[in-house]
């Protein structure tokens, strides 16, 4: 299968800042690819060298076959792109913003107006078609957005942070928009901080941070890098912490961390449900008083900690990103 989205080598600086540091990627043809990282990491630079909205210091990258820096023209005909934030005319109405994306493509009248009417009825949005957007929900805007990157029918699609402020169902609602576009043999890359929407939708996830891609492979693959399953209790009191631990040595594969705070334990394991059996017995014989217990996979914050050594939500709620907002261009 050849790839649609290729990177080799990329470089991007801001001035001292370091956005990309000789990022490589790949993404098969018909697949979704996901970036996962924090704010800063390098993942809304990667799209816009992409969508030839910047041009790298050095290194090259191909789409659709076509390469970024020597025919940006053909290439923003191949493709379709939707920003963190809706582009859309709010004083316009749903309509009205498909059919001018599809005259600004040079597709005539007719077939603009007619597009348009497609991509409303498939996004749902049909009922909403002729009022204003300025009264549509954060949902309906950002179907509305990625409606208009489909306005070409492009067959490679960028979304960068596509659900970032979007309420569960809106969430929802769009995973099944970009599920049906993939079902249709649409070439993906997206970028998001949501490990949720990067297991959902992807068939590789790229890990990227400090400007390099530093893991790939399946949800799974990358959850197993750090230790596969977790049994998490909470005791009693804090003095059975030691006890507890003590207690689960033999099971543990990998460091136990202790939440004092919270008089919670971790332990890391390899057969989950046989170990939380045992974990159990291996208590009661201690006579710990468990107060809780759960077994789960490693989460986003599991992984970035073990692959980058922070905590992903410290920079995705902390950090202030030096990286420019992609805005929503086609």
């Amino acid at each position: 299968m050849p790839d649609a989205i290729v990177a080799e080598g990329l470089v991007k600086k801001y001035g001292k800042l370091v956005a990309l540091d000789g990022l490589d990627l790949s993404v098969p043809e018909g697949t979704v690819t996901a970036l996962l990282g924090p704010n800063g990491a390098g993942k809304t630079t990667t799209v816009r060298v992409f969508t030839t909205l910047l041009i790298p210091d050095s290194g090259r990258a191909t789409v659709a076959g076509v390469d970024v820096l020597k025919d940006p023209q053909l290439l923003r005909a191949r493709i379709g792109a939707s920003g963190q934030y809706a582009a859309v005319d709010e004083y316009l109405t749903g309509f009205e913003n498909l059919e001018m994306v599809g005259r600004l493509y040079h597709m005539g009248t007719q077939p603009s107006k007619d597009r348009a009417r497609e991509l409303l009825e498939r996004f749902r949005l049909a009922d909403a078609a002729d009022r204003p957007v300025k009264g549509y929900s954060g949902g309906m805007r950002r179907r509305l957005d990625l409606a208009g990157a489909l306005v070409a029918n492009p067959p490679v699609l960028f979304l960068d942070e596509p659900t970032t402020g979007l309420d569960p169902r809106a969430r929802q609602d769009l995973w099944d928009v970009i599920e049906e576009l993939v079902a249709g043999g649409t070439t993906l890359l997206l970028t998001t901080q949501y490990m949720e929407e990067a297991d959902r939708l992807a068939d590789s996830i790229a890990v990227i941070d400090h400007g390099n891609v530093i893991a790939e492979g399946t949800a799974d693959q990358l959850k197993a890098m750090v230790g596969g399953d977790r049994i998490e209790l909470v005791v009693d009191h804090v003095d059975s912490l030691a006890i507890a631990q003590r207690a689960l040595e033999g099971l543990a594969r990998g460091e136990i961390r202790l939440e004092p705070s919270l008089r919670r334990i971790i332990v890391p394991v390899s057969d989950g449900s046989q170990a939380l059996v045992d974990a159990i017995g291996q208590l009661a014989k201690h006579e710990v008083v468990i107060h809780d217990v759960g077994l789960r996979r490693p989460s986003l914050d599991d992984v970035f900690l073990s692959l980058t050594g922070h905590e992903a939500d410290e920079l995705i709620n902390g950090a202030k990103s030096a990286e420019p907002s992609t805005g929503g261009n086609r």
